[in-house]
């Protein structure tokens, strides 16, 4: 198993830290986005999507990384993203998703490069703009998991949300969001930055970090 991907590419990230909550032996590809090596057509022709994260695996190139994380929880049942229980299940898609699909957009690295390049926009323009739609969304999970009263965890230990919350957080304190003002966040933040598996996952600690400081 491969995985194509950015050291700071949030869903990079989050493929690493489902590959390691589940114990998967995979080898890390590094492609360097900010070279545009995913537009390159040895990419291509293999990811039409031209995007990171891309898992090479059972003889097939998947892309999308909301699609990979549920295909490995099919494919890979053992430890488990996402519970048995349909609303336990239920509870976790909708903050996964509320992240996953309102904050990856307008917040990727080629909407950000856009600001830039062709509105003229600062890199003070380009940052408030990134806390805007940081705060949009995080607001209300933060709300919903005061509303669930939660622990360490979304629930008894770490999934499929926690895969996903902490790339987002990661590059939120990078743009100095205030996260601490969300304390069930980072609550959450902290205890899975304690285990061995999101040590192992986190860019900071990825071959390529050590090669930059980009």
């Amino acid at each position: 198993m491969k995985l194509y991907g950015y050291f700071r590419s949030s869903t990079s990230y989050r493929l690493r830290i489902a590959l390691e909550l589940k114990g998967l032996e995979f080898k890390n590809v590094p492609v360097n986005l900010l070279e545009s090596e995913q537009k390159g057509e040895a990419f291509t022709s293999r990811n039409p999507f031209a995007s990171v994260p891309m898992l090479e695996a059972d003889g097939r190139d998947r892309a999308q990384s909301m699609a990979l994380l549920e295909w490995l929880d099919e494919a890979y049942p053992d430890k488990p993203l996402l519970p048995t229980d349909i609303e336990a299940r239920y509870t976790v898609r909708e903050l996964t998703y509320a992240i996953a699909t309102e904050l990856h957009a307008p917040l990727n690295l080629p909407v950000l490069k856009y600001l830039k390049n062709e509105y003229g926009k600062s890199q003070e323009e380009v940052d408030t703009w990134y806390r805007h739609w940081l705060a949009r969304t995080l607001k209300p999970v933060e709300a919903r998991l005061a509303q669930l009263n939660t622990g360490d965890f979304l629930l008894d230990a770490p999934g499929l949300f926690e895969a996903v919350l902490l790339p987002q957080v990661y590059n939120a304190r990078r743009f100095k969001y205030d996260v601490d003002v969300h304390p069930h966040m980072a609550r959450i933040e902290a205890a899975c930055l304690a285990l061995p598996a999101f040590q192992r996952a986190h860019p900071d600690n990825q071959p390529e970090a050590q090669e930059t400081n980009t």
